[in-house]
């Protein structure tokens, strides 16, 4: 419609000019009219050819505005397809990451197939200075009970503290609360390992005897005293030993094999 008016108001411009001309020309003498053609064609031709080019100009700036409308739709329809291919991607990621999950869940029962486990996943986490314990989505009703080991495939978890019908409160061996009886891979060793307040994946080994021979990177496992833990379940290495002014008051720095913080599957044995 724009462009329409617009060739309109060129083509009465045009007329008009003509119209004068043909007058002037008619009130002419014959002699004088080779010259007033003579001006005409100078004058009037280029007037022509470039309204002639305004014209067509103006055109293909409708034909412009007419591509951006066609890009902006096609913008649109791209920006669409985009979102649902997020949606896609999201829903893989979730798929892929209960796949994961389960895979975990399988190569931890075939790794500890000695015991009788349940798996679970980890759905809360107190990690704080004080407390460090998980909650899993297995209970009672899946025969869980208090005092049962949980360990993941790195080593030692910590232990069962209280249960539902379907969850389970775990109390972790980097919780400031906890004690573990353990020993040194090596050397046979005996120590208690406690949670500390400054770090959630190290442990204070102390109890060590006056005669102990421990070592830095010397591995260290459960020693089955106290009631809790199986033997034998891994729990670690020293990171680093600690001379006291006596031998009873030297320590070691256990790191432990389980990085709490990324922990998502554990196993709790139930024998």
């Amino acid at each position: 419609m724009e462009r329409d008016r617009k060739s309109g108001i060129i083509g009465v411009i045009v007329t008009i000019i003509i119209l004068i001309i043909l007058v002037v020309v008619t009130n002419t003498n014959s002699e004088n009219a080779s010259f007033i053609d003579g001006i005409a064609n100078t004058i009037v031709v280029p007037i022509e050819n470039g309204l002639t080019y305004l014209k067509n100009k103006i055109s293909n700036n409708n034909n412009f505005f007419e591509n951006i409308e066609q890009l902006k739709a096609e913008n649109e329809q791209l920006k669409q397809e985009n979102s649902e291919l997020e949606q896609n991607l999201r829903e893989y990621e979730v798929i892929k990451n209960e796949n994961d999950q389960l895979k975990q869940q399988l190569n931890l029962s075939e790794k500890y197939a000695q015991y009788t486990t349940v798996p679970g996943t980890i759905i809360s986490r107190d990690i704080s200075n004080y407390s460090k314990t998980l909650v899993i989505n297995i209970g009672s009703d899946n025969g869980i009970k208090e005092n049962m080991t949980v360990i993941a495939d790195e080593g030692l978890v910590g232990y069962v503290v209280s249960v539902t019908s379907n969850t389970a409160k775990i109390q972790t061996i980097v919780d400031s609360a906890s004690a573990t009886s353990c020993l040194t891979s090596s050397t046979r060793d005996n120590m208690i390992c406690k949670g500390t307040v400054e770090n959630s994946s190290t442990l204070r080994a102390s109890n060590i005897a006056t005669e102990a021979n421990i070592i830095q990177g010397d591995s260290i496992e459960t020693s089955g005293l106290g009631g809790i833990y199986i033997k034998g379940i891994h729990v670690g290495k020293i990171k680093k030993v600690e001379k006291g002014t006596n031998k009873t008051d030297s320590y070691a720095i256990i790191e432990t094999a389980v990085d709490f913080d990324k922990l998502e599957t554990v196993l709790v044995v139930t024998n």
